[in-house]
């Protein structure tokens, strides 16, 4: 059987979409991926680094979370990351999805994590967004323009797409 070669993010149903039998497909780091798989590679460096990223994203994907928009939301998040150009390079954004935070009432919860070690904006690290799944893609190509722009979304988003934390004494 013919191989054919595909990048792993090329189906929109990444994340559902494992290797075939005879097909040859490309993560995003340019690894070959192993059958069965979304983006594992087949050859294991321990010394490779991982890739960069600006911001990363925690998605909950977990029961409630998940049904909540009745869509793969991380998905959708990453196909508008590629259309900005913001899937890659010094800006990534980069999404994974998560299990329960416990936080079921704000649902879908995302927290917002800066990698401050390069070059993350600290103002915007350890933010939480609710009800994410009512945002739209002009809502999220907002966030991620503020976010790859170094803005601080608590001074331009509205307060009701934020958790409030407790913080302990």
């Amino acid at each position: 059987m013919p191989s054919t070669l595909t990048n792993s993010h090329a189906s929109s149903t990444y994340g559902a979409n494992p290797v075939k039998k005879g097909e040859v497909r490309l993560n995003e780091m340019g690894s070959e991926v192993v059958e069965g798989y979304t983006c594992k590679p087949k050859d294991y460096d321990p010394n490779r680094p991982i890739m960069h990223y600006k911001t990363l994203l925690l998605l909950c994907d977990d029961e409630r979370c998940g049904k909540a928009g009745k869509t793969d939301k991380a998905s959708e998040l990453r196909e508008i990351l590629k259309d900005m150009g913001l899937n890659k390079g010094e800006n990534r954004i980069k999404v994974s999805r998560t299990g329960c935070y416990g936080a079921c009432r704000f649902r879908q919860v995302c927290q917002v994590t800066e990698n401050t070690q390069a070059n993350g904006n600290p103002n915007n690290n350890a933010i939480w967004l609710r009800h994410t799944h009512n945002f739209k893609e002009e809502d999220w190509r907002r966030i991620f323009t503020l976010l790859s722009t170094d803005q601080d979304l608590k001074n331009e988003l509205e307060e009701k797409h934020f958790i409030p934390m407790k913080v302990y004494e």
